[in-house]
């Protein structure tokens, strides 16, 4: 069944749109991360102008993370006090991301930055967390024990920052700065870029900040929602690039998809769900990574549209 989208101004399936947001939405919960970083890239794959793709894609978002932020709250896996330090860095970021997405438009840049960001943050990021979790899981086979990442690197400046802060629920004593910081960069790869920007915000809490796993994923989602919803109507009222015909779509798969990915990633260990997301992320960042280099089979030249006119 076709629907027509008015702001991207084409026609899709309504099946297709909701498989893609229940299981974007799936990914939601079982991660602990928003889902845009593969939400964006499909929806770019199935047609969608990408500035229509990245603020609809924030819409979506909101709605899946609510789903599974509740669902991680009842389980206790929410720091509250880290998760409002990391929405106050958010809100600045997504903000200031939305006037550099709206000068980058009026350029016409925006979708070669938008591509090329993908690239460059999921290649690196992916391979950081699968580099990083296959170590852990071989020393682990090899009886090296379960230490804390946080306590095996040796965080020097970090150490040194002033306005420290006690996060009880992530037993942690360090810088307020230091989460405020890694906020204010999400929020602006949010709004940029379209996502919840949890493939960025997970690796940091749990390599930079030194967040236990379980934890992480809870206040991830937690910070995730109200900065999309921030970027969301930014987009909406600044760029005019959401479609709300494709985002309730899309939101009523994610709502019911997060659900069966807390569950999911209930059942499953720290390691593996960090080599799981590593891996998802890389294969994005190789697929749009080929788009880019390759050429159109059919490339479109606007001299011979002029030129079959006359």
């Amino acid at each position: 069944m076709q629907i027509y989208l008015p702001i991207a101004e084409m026609s899709v399936n309504v099946f297709v749109i909701l498989a893609v947001g229940g299981g974007i939405g799936f990914l939601s919960g079982l991660f602990g991360a928003g889902g845009g970083f593969l939400l964006t890239p499909l929806l770019i794959f199935l047609g969608v102008p990408p500035a229509v793709a990245v603020g609809t894609g924030t819409n979506q978002i909101v709605a899946s993370s609510v789903s599974g932020a509740l669902a991680q709250w009842r389980r206790g896996n929410v720091d509250l006090r880290m998760g409002l330090i990391l929405i106050l860095g958010g809100l600045v970021g997504s903000g200031l991301g939305v006037l550099l997405f709206h000068w980058l438009r009026r350029l016409g840049h925006i979708d070669l930055v938008i591509s090329a960001s993908y690239v460059v943050l999921l290649g690196g990021i992916g391979g950081l967390m699968v580099t990083e979790s296959v170590r852990e899981l071989l020393r682990r086979r090899a009886g090296g024990g379960t230490e804390p990442i946080a306590r095996r690197h040796a965080r020097g400046w970090i150490d040194r920052l002033p306005l420290k802060v006690r996060f009880r629920r992530s037993h942690l004593y360090i810088s307020a700065l230091l989460p405020a910081l890694v906020g204010i960069a999400v929020g602006v790869i949010s709004a940029i870029m379209g996502v919840g920007g949890g493939f960025v915000l997970v690796p940091a809490m749990i390599y930079l900040l030194g967040m236990p796993t379980a934890v992480v994923m809870g206040t991830s989602l937690f910070q995730i929602v109200f900065v999309t919803a921030n970027a969301t109507f930014l987009h909406a009222t600044v760029n005019h690039t959401v479609d709300v015909v494709l985002a309730l779509v899309l939101v009523l798969g994610g709502a019911i998809g997060a659900q069966f990915g807390v569950r999911v990633g209930a059942r499953l260990k720290g390691e593996h769900l960090r080599v799981l997301l590593g891996l998802l992320v890389l294969a994005v960042a190789v697929k749009l990574l080929i788009d880019l280099l390759v050429p159109p089979t059919e490339p479109f030249s606007l001299a011979a549209t002029i030129g079959a006119a006359r």
